[in-house]
This record gives C-alpha cells, structure tokens and sequence, in this order.
C-alpha cells in the first residue's frame, strides 16, 4: 500500500509558494500605508498647531484694535455695542411702525366690513311689523239715538262710564261713531270694548257700566296675561313669575313714538340673540335683558323714576341676575356699560327703533319739545344761551359768569331738570349740562 505524505501544518507544500508570495506582498503594502498615514497624521498636527497660532494671533490683533478704537473714541466696547444696537432699533423700529400701521388699516377695514355683516344679520332676524300709535279709539255706533242713550239723562250714564274706565268720551259731530280718549292704552281699550258689550246688551245704566267694565278689565288682563307668554315663549324664555309675565302683556297695548311695545321687544330680543351668539356673549343674559328693557315703561303710573329708574327696581322685586338689572339700567347710556351684554342689548333696542318706519313722531311736535325745552332754561335768571341737543335728551346751558357763581351751578341745574320733568313730555332722561366760563382779554401797548 502507498502512503501518502502529509506535511507539519507550520511547513506549507511544495505547491504554495504562490501563497507565501502573496502574503509577503501584503504585509508590505501595510507598512507602507501605515507610514502613509502617520505622515498625514504628523502633517495635520502641524497644521493644527499652526492654525491655532493665527488664531492667537488675530485674537491680539482684534484686541489691539479693540483698545485702540476704544481709546479713539473715549468708550468702552459694551457701550459702544449697545450704542450700535440702538441705532439698529431705530432704523427697525420705522418699518415696524409701518408694518404695524398696515396691519391695523388692514384689521380695520376688515373690522367693519365684518360688523356690517353682524348687523345686518342681526337685523334680518328681527324684523317685524310696523304698528302705528293712537291716542283715541273710535266706536262705531248702530245709530244716532244710541249716543243719547250713551249720555244718559243728564249726562249720569257718561260720567259713570268716564269715572270707571278713567277715559275721556268725545262726542264730535262725525255722524255714527264715538271717540273714546286715553293716553293710557289699556284703559283705553277697557273703554272700547266696555262700550261695544254696552251697545250690544241695551242696558246702558251706571250699574250695568260698573259690570261691564269690570268683566272686560278681566278679560283684558287674560289677553295681556296670554300675549306676554306668547311674547316670552317666542324668544325662548320661560318659567318667568307671573306677575312679571303679566307686566310683559301689557305691551300689547303700549306703544312709543308709533312702535308697539311687544313688536318692538320681539324685535330688539330677536336682533340681540343674533349679535350675541355670533360675538361669543351670553346669549340669555341678552335674551332676558333686551325682553326686560322697557318693562318699566308698563310699570304703575304713580311710581317716580324715568322708565329705565322703574325698570331697574322691578327687575330687582324679582331678584333678577345682577347683569340683566346692568342691562336694563344701561340701555340708554344713563350709566357706564358693565359688560359687552349690555352694550349689545343697547346696540340692538338702538337699531330696532331707529331702522326706517319703526316709529314716527310728527315733526310739529318734536320742534315745540325742543323749544319748550330751551324756554324752560332760558326762563331762568341769570342764563345766557340753552340749546337742546340730542333730540331733546341733553340741554346745555351757558350762564353769565358775573351773575351765576360756580357754588349756584348746581342748584340751577337741578331747577332746570325739575321744570323739564314735570311741564316736557320726553322719553327717557333729560341730562342737563351748565356751562360757566370765565374770559380775561388784555392787549399788549403799541408804541
């Protein structure tokens, strides 16, 4: 049998010299790249070192010319900074004005194109009907002998018909009607319907009229009673006393400068939801207070007070929220405005009453309350000029100084109101303002 040789794993075959070869090969070509790269390395450092001398180098120089320009200019580096960076604000601080000015304009004009659209909204979603405002009501009557027998021998049916319904009855010459007349609406109504179940029933005599008026006093009082919670219902309020629902009622016969009252608070509440909701306000404290705003034109006659004096201490019998009493107290600018519902509530009782055809006032009649108004001022000794202003709702009075001392103002200011309150029939307040100047003039001597 052949044996077959099989070398020391350290002695390679006979075969392999190609391989010792190229292991030599390689081993040499490390080398020599090992001292490539620590040539490179030696080159870098040197580098480095050399870069970080210039950098000491220019270092000194920056300071050298630090020191020196601090020396030519008598201040300190810091100062100097500072100095240059205000000046730099300054020249920023015109474009960023003006860039500002542009932003404002721009928000601006936005602004209002936007609020128009609020409004107009606000006021498509109250819109009503017009009703105009009478003084008299008229009764038909089935024929002429029917007034005597309204009359009464002596006249005793008339007077007791006048005495229970507080009314005054106009017998004119119009052929077949009857003028019934009353600043007061419900009475007036009371009145007109007293008459008509009169006619109808025949028995026109002083206890028949007390019955009468008295059954048709309640029947109104329902109606009024019904047309409040309706009123109520439509803009979303409820579970309001019933006491004040009534009050709300009496809208349905109340009416100011031609605009009935429940046309006129459907409308404002309607228009105040609207501005409320889209503005992000309370939309039911707006809800309550535009409901609420005139209540105290519909409050007792003999109570003292403007309507917004009566409406503020009604809402407070109720124990209302203190911002729908703001409201209230606040829907004719008689005081500062306390929240953003109440400027809305005056905004939107502002556009319900002064859109075109919402009230009408007859011109003859504005000009002699303005000028009854300055009569009463200028009556008063002492007072120079008066001029009413504000459509009657502000008068100002200028005095003779060396007749009216400052200490008098007061005093004369509170007559002047006085005489207005009681002889000028005038919506809301009259504010009065007195006006007490002193002048001294000298001229210089001409040589």
């Amino acid at each position: 049998m052949q044996k077959t040789f099989r070398p020391k794993d350290d002695q390679p075959l006979a075969g392999d010299s190609r391989q010792i070869s190229q292991t030599n090969i390689s081993e040499t070509e490390l080398a020599k790249r090992e001292g490539i790269l620590e040539e490179r390395e030696r080159l870098l450092a040197e580098k480095l070192k050399s870069v970080d001398e210039k950098l000491e180098q220019l270092e000194k120089v920056r300071k050298d010319l630090v020191a020196k320009l601090e020396k030519s200019s008598g201040m300190k580096a810091e100062e100097a900074q500072k100095i240059l960076l205000e000046n730099v604000e300054k020249d920023l601080a015109s474009e960023i004005s003006k860039k500002i000015k542009e932003a404002e304009e721009q928000i601006k004009l936005e602004a209002d194109e936007k609020a128009k659209e609020i409004l107009a909204d606000a006021m498509l979603h109250g819109v009503t009907n017009y009703v105009a405002e009478f003084t008299t009501s008229q009764v038909k009557l089935p024929d002429e002998e029917m007034k005597g027998r309204i009359i009464g021998k002596e006249g005793r049916n008339v007077r007791a018909f006048e005495a229970v319904t507080g009314v005054d009855v106009l017998m004119d010459e119009t052929p077949g009607v009857l003028i019934v007349s009353s600043f007061d609406p419900v009475r007036r109504e009371i009145a007109k319907i007293s008459l008509e179940r009169l006619m109808q029933d025949g028995r026109i005599q002083p206890q028949r009229i007390e019955e009468i008026v008295d059954i048709t006093r309640a029947d109104i009082e329902k109606i009024m009673f019904d047309a409040g919670e309706d009123l109520c219902h439509q803009v979303g309020v409820y579970n309001l006393p019933k006491e004040l629902v009534s009050l709300i009622g009496r809208f349905k016969y109340r009416y100011s400068y031609g605009q009935n009252m429940i046309q006129h608070t459907l409308e404002e509440t309607r228009i105040g939801i609207a501005l409320a909701k889209t503005l992000g306000a309370n939309a039911n404290i707006v809800r309550l207070g535009c409901l609420l705003h005139d209540i105290g034109k519909v409050a007792d006659i003999e109570d003292e007070g403007t309507h917004v004096e009566k409406g503020v201490a009604i809402a407070k019998k109720f124990e209302l929220p203190e911002e729908v009493i703001n409201c209230i107290a606040e829907h004719h600018e008689d005081k500062p405005f306390s929240g953003v519902e109440s400027i809305i509530c005056y905004i939107a009782d502002a556009i319900s009453g002064a859109r075109p055809g919402a009230r009408r006032e007859d011109v003859e009649d504005y000009i002699k309350r303005i000028a009854d108004i300055e009569k009463i001022a200028l009556s008063y000794e002492g007072v120079d000029k008066a001029f009413a202003v504000s459509a009657g709702r502000e008068v100002r009075v200028i005095v003779f100084p060396d007749k009216i001392s400052d200490d008098e103002l007061p005093k004369l200011t509170h007559d002047i109101t006085e005489q207005i309150g009681k002889e000028v029939m005038v919506p809301g307040q009259v504010k009065v303002t007195a006006i007490r100047e002193v002048r001294s003039i000298d001229f210089t001597t001409a040589f």
